[in-house]
């Protein structure tokens, strides 16, 4: 399997979604606009291909010099353990330099998973949640 990472291609919506709902991600899949419009207005979109098929993305805010947010991580569950999910990390950060921090809010399935690949956990993170919805 030879995966090729890309940083110039914005998936469909449709593709995207599939890759949501495939690798378990929580995100409002049933909301095709919604999902378009969080890929238009993200500055840092890393794809992870194995030929036509997206199996991995990395989906950030970033202002390239101070802060970037990883807002999405999500990698197709039968290419999960293969480092793909790492090397967007990696990417990631080879993007946004070393004078940027990359932070992300995990979801729960993944708590163990983000120390193991460089991150470190903080307690001094607040947030305003969004309103309840149903995905």
């Amino acid at each position: 399997m030879i995966i090729e990472y890309k940083f110039d291609i914005t998936p469909t919506a449709e593709a995207i979604i599939e890759l949501y709902d495939d690798s378990g991600l929580p995100r409002p899949t049933k909301d095709r606009e919604r999902i378009k419009k969080m890929y238009d207005n993200s500055n840092l979109i890393i794809t992870a291909w194995d030929g036509d098929l997206l199996v991995g993305v990395s989906r950030s805010l970033t202002d390239f010099c101070w802060s970037c947010y990883l807002a999405d991580l999500a990698v197709r569950s039968g290419y999960k353990k293969a480092g793909i999910g790492k090397e967007l990390i990696r990417l990631t950060k080879e993007k946004v330099g070393v004078n940027s921090m990359v932070l992300l809010l995990s979801v729960p399935d993944a708590l163990e998973y983000y120390p193991k690949v460089g991150f470190e956990k903080h307690e001094r993170a607040f947030i305003i949640n969004r309103e309840p919805e149903v995905f």
